[in-house]
């Protein structure tokens, strides 16, 4: 999201390679360099030290994970907040906000609550909140799992499980839903609503009570705009395939700024639209689990590969690269991923489903 790039060209692989991140070629780099106040309340990049400073923040209280009684560094200072974290968050946000009413430059705030992480520790207001009964998707209870790869077909995570996980992924969003809807009243108080770009995004979804598969609901997450101003204010539907590598890129076109460093992503505020997506993710360790893979994901189809493969704590990789494992779906006929194609699939069903050309594309995407 900051850099608009993927993750094979950004560089960090893994959540303990934070540091290979180039922190010049951040958008919110060149918003402060334009003139921006900017802003980080929340996490920051995962395996980051809390005492070190996210560069490029003018103002920051930047949470080492947690929810209760966590530690933060605010502006500097390393210290121990008593409270629930989305609500110091939402506070610290909106006192940004306030600063505007007498701070005339524009500003960008870089919201990030802990919620819906484990171990997912509601506001204790909600503790006890109903929500929505969930039925799972006929992926969640299938039986003939023989033509997934191995690490599905060990898969002990059951449908209870779940209903268990969303339950309490709910009620810690109703504290995020509390502070949006504060961001939102504050924003229309101060009279700066209609200008404002307003992104909200999930960083990941969840399958197999991971987030680490290729399955759509692993990556396909809520992802609004709201710009009035800049004709995102009606509600209206925009079905191109987009991804967190088009946030920056849409930032930097609505603030005028055009990027010295390459980015993958596209502004959303153009016409652009892309007919697939590359998905990848690089195993951690030598340890017993899923491999690394990567995915091409258009709106008919998917293809997965998983690669022999793994990264070391700074984003290495190593290994062969030998292709263990494959996948294909018709997501039109298929939208639930049940039916492995390329299982026991002959040469000729292969180049009848157009899988030759599909991994040329990936192979083309993985080093683009």
């Amino acid at each position: 999201m900051f850099s608009g790039r993927h993750a094979h060209n950004h560089g960090i692989r893994n959540n303990a390679a934070s540091a290979a991140l180039d922190q010049n070629a951040t958008v919110q780099r060149y918003l402060k360099q334009a003139g921006y106040r900017t802003g980080l309340f929340g996490k920051y990049l995962n395996s980051w030290n809390v005492a070190d400073a996210p560069p490029h923040f003018e103002e920051f209280a930047l949470l080492q994970p947690g929810y209760v009684d966590a530690k933060w560094n605010v502006d500097g200072s390393v210290q121990t907040i008593n409270g629930y974290t989305t609500s110091i968050i939402k506070n610290r946000t909106l006192g940004l906000l306030n600063k505007s009413a007498t701070d005339t430059r524009p500003w960008f705030a870089y919201v990030t609550p802990y919620a819906s992480h484990g171990p997912r520790t509601p506001e204790p207001k909600y503790a006890g909140t109903s929500v929505p009964e969930w039925n799972g998707r006929p992926s969640v209870t299938e039986i003939d799992r023989s033509d997934k790869p191995p690490y599905i077909q060990d898969a002990t995570g059951t449908f209870a499980d779940g209903k268990r996980i969303r339950a309490e992924q709910l009620r810690t969003l109703l504290s995020v839903d509390d502070a949006v809807q504060a961001f939102n009243d504050k924003l229309a108080a101060l009279g700066q609503l209609d200008n404002t770009l307003v992104i909200y995004i999930g960083d990941n979804g969840f399958g197999w009570t991971v987030k680490s598969v290729p399955y759509s609901p692993a990556h396909e997450v809520p992802f609004y705009l709201s710009w009035p101003a800049g004709g995102l204010g009606a509600g209206t539907v925009d079905n191109r395939i987009v991804a967190n590598i088009d946030i920056a890129p849409t930032i930097l076109d609505a603030a005028g700024i055009t990027p010295d460093t390459p980015q993958d992503g596209e502004s959303l505020l153009t016409s652009y639209s892309r007919d697939h997506l590359l998905v990848e993710w690089w195993k951690q360790g030598t340890g017993a689990d899923h491999r690394t893979w990567s995915s091409y994901v258009s709106k008919d189809k998917q293809y997965v590969e998983y690669y022999q493969l793994h990264t070391d704590a700074n984003g290495t990789v190593s290994g062969t690269g030998e292709v263990k494992f494959r996948e294909y779906y018709d997501l039109a006929a298929d939208p639930y991923q049940l039916v492995n194609k390329l299982y026991q699939a002959t040469p000729a069903q292969e180049r009848a489903l157009g899988i030759p050309a599909l991994a040329a594309q990936l192979a083309a995407d993985r080093v683009g």
